[in-house]
């Protein structure tokens, strides 16, 4: 097939959704598909490239969150459509609803990617749990863009009931966005700067649904303060604030931006990996924790998917309580035969989630929008 994904930001590395299509379209291509992506950044041979779209007042802001929105331009959409076999919409933006538009009026079939909760944009200015405004969302979202579609992509269970929930009607395919097959059991001595010391890793962009505040918090609370080392992996506008934070710890966090290998050494060493978020579709990061076999410890919250992937309540915690994932954290630093059985557990648990078998399962999705369409 010849596959047009559509997306605002692809070439960025601070943001899960462009990550996840980047992978997404590395493995179509080994499947035997072409691949072309129509978004803005650099030019590129696989690449119909829209310019930025600048938002008064708000650019800086998105632009620390790794993202950018593309500004409409019909004749470039209408190329990118007529090079393709089939349109895949991954955000559900001004450039998405265009490009439909466009893929409708040429008569070649579209399907739709759900991965951007609106919790996670307002979220950004403070506003995360303001229900009727992420209800709002939902609602523009669905009648702007996702009501014209029949096949609707989500990359959890917990996503697709928040559609059904919103009154969306496509059928719904839940496919997770799947792990590089790099991450698997893997275990390797500390560096010198943490030995001696208890090693505990959240991977995610710096911003305020992530709640890195409640891992900083935790440790104060926790028996094993004196001996735990905090790293988060990723960038975002909240680095400052935990930064200063981070001062009244025994031992300062390390705030780092790793290449894969580099993430897969990190995990490799780590003692305990903690998802405090509040808001998730997914998070592939800590499935891919998992996976190199690190026992997760999940904010058991009711707006994220995360949760699923703990293996029993021990991997739980009560979202935004640092007392209770230092209870948590302290239980498993407690039972350390039992984290290492676990991490075996848990391991064997992140198979499942294979990109290839995902990709499979998305190719399914292509083929069956366009037998759709041929019968019309």
């Amino acid at each position: 097939m010849k596959i047009l994904l559509v997306i605002d930001t692809y070439d960025t590395n601070n943001n899960g959704t462009s990550i996840s299509a980047q992978r997404f379209a590395a493995v179509l291509r080994e499947h035997g598909n072409e691949v072309r992506i129509l978004t803005t950044g650099e030019p590129a041979p696989d690449k119909f490239v829209l310019k930025e779209f600048k938002v008064p007042l708000f650019n800086d802001l998105i632009h620390s969150q790794g993202f950018q929105f593309a500004q409409v331009d019909l004749d470039i959409i209408r190329e990118a459509v007529a090079w393709a076999d089939i349109v895949h919409c991954m955000m559900p933006f001004a450039l998405e609803t265009a490009t439909k538009l466009i893929a409708d009026q040429m008569h070649k079939p579209s399907t739709a990617a759900f991965h951007i909760q609106p919790e996670n944009m307002t979220s950004s200015i403070g506003l995360g749990k303001a229900e009727r405004i992420n209800d709002s969302f939902y609602q523009v979202f669905n009648w702007t863009l996702y009501s014209r579609f029949t096949h609707i992509h989500t990359p959890s269970q917990f996503m697709a009931d928040e559609l059904v929930k919103h009154g969306y009607k496509a059928k719904i395919h839940v496919i997770s966005n799947g792990i590089d097959p790099s991450f698997v059991y893997t275990k390797c001595p500390k560096d010198p700067q943490y030995e001696g010391k208890i090693l505990i890793v959240m991977v995610g962009r710096l911003s305020g649904e992530k709640r890195q505040d409640v891992i900083i918090n935790a440790v104060q609370y926790s028996k094993y303060a004196d001996r735990i080392q905090l790293v988060f992996a990723g960038k975002g506008p909240k680095y400052d604030e935990y930064v200063e934070m981070g001062k009244q710890l025994p031992n300062p966090p390390q705030f780092v931006f790793l290449t894969k290998n580099e993430l897969i050494h990190l995990l490799a060493q780590t003692d305990l990996y903690v998802h405090a978020s509040d808001m998730e579709s997914e998070a592939i990061s800590c499935i891919e924790a998992f996976a190199t076999g690190l026992v997760p410890v999940i904010a058991n919250s009711e707006d994220s998917a995360t949760p699923q992937f703990a293996l029993d309540g021990r991997s739980l915690f009560a979202p935004g309580r640092p007392k209770d994932l230092a209870r948590a954290i302290d239980w498993w630093l407690d039972h350390p035969e039992e984290k290492e059985r676990m991490e075996h557990e848990y391991a064997e648990a992140a198979k499942q989630y294979n990109i290839d078998e995902s990709v499979r399962r998305c190719e399914g999705m292509f083929r069956e929008a366009i037998e759709e369409m041929k019968q019309h």
